[in-house]
């Protein structure tokens, strides 16, 4: 049985300032909550820090989770409410029909794999020893790039995105749908609200970690209920221990029905 988790994070405690610079760290600290795993089990996680004195942790494990170590390290041990909540994840995939739409959310670290990366490309993840294919990973970096990754991989995940919803402004007031170029793709129900860089050293090791992330959140349609049950458990894209891939769903707001 799959469970989403939900964990209040204080940011003002040292521990949490430690977990919240340094995303293998803070891999570490969730995988500390997860008491039986099995071969191939996938654990998700992300930090919206949309409010930043109240940064929310969630996961998503295979098994049901004890938080407690979380809260006592990180959280508010002795406040009142609730400090984490875990649900069964069932109902949701239960939900999951074609053409059902949903709002969504999702942080990923879009890459390219090239052959001939610049040769003095800090963002390089692997050396050549390490490469047998001579494949590289670099990152996507500018958010035109990181939406177009998006948006062209939506499919193999089992949804699409509908054309955004917009108005004709009054004539004399603005531009009109048609005076946009006629080769001009459409406007997509998807936008970009965070993007971030940051580099940090694994345990035990002086070898730096370049991480580039884009946080996509929009309107998604349903297209194939296994390849999008898929990427709901077992996440999108690279970088899942550094809490990157988990697409998370939600009741769309009643003007975007």
């Amino acid at each position: 049985m799959t469970y989403l988790s939900r964990i209040r994070i204080n940011p003002l405690r040292a521990a949490s300032r430690t977990l919240l610079a340094n995303p293998r760290a803070l891999h570490g600290a969730v995988t500390a909550g997860i008491p039986d795993t099995a071969p191939g089990d996938r654990t998700l996680w992300r930090l919206d820090a949309d409010h930043p004195r109240r940064p929310m942790l969630l996961v998503l494990t295979p098994s049901k989770p004890d938080w407690t170590h979380l809260v006592e390290q990180a959280g508010w041990p002795d406040a009142d409410g609730e400090h984490y909540a875990i649900r069964d994840y069932s109902p949701l995939l239960a939900q999951l029909a074609v053409g059902r739409e949903f709002a969504f959310r999702l942080r990923a670290s879009p890459v390219q794999n090239t052959s001939k990366p610049d040769g003095t490309s800090p963002h390089r993840t692997r050396t050549d020893a390490e490469l047998h294919h001579r494949s590289y990973r670099l990152p996507h970096r500018t958010a035109a790039q990181q939406l177009t990754w998006f948006l062209e991989r939506t499919t193999r995940w089992g949804f699409t995105v509908p054309e955004a919803r917009t108005d004709e402004p009054a004539p004399g007031l603005g531009p009109s749908a048609s005076d946009a170029p006629a080769d001009a793709p459409p406007a997509r129900e998807v936008r970009i609200t965070d993007r971030s860089r940051s580099t940090f050293t694994k345990p035990g090791t002086r070898t730096p970690v370049t991480l580039t992330t884009a946080t996509f959140e929009g309107h998604l349609r349903i297209a194939d209920t296994g390849l999008l049950q898929a990427a709901l458990l077992g996440g999108i894209g690279p970088s899942k221990a550094y809490g990157c891939g988990l697409l998370t769903l939600a009741p769309l707001p009643a003007r975007a029905r």
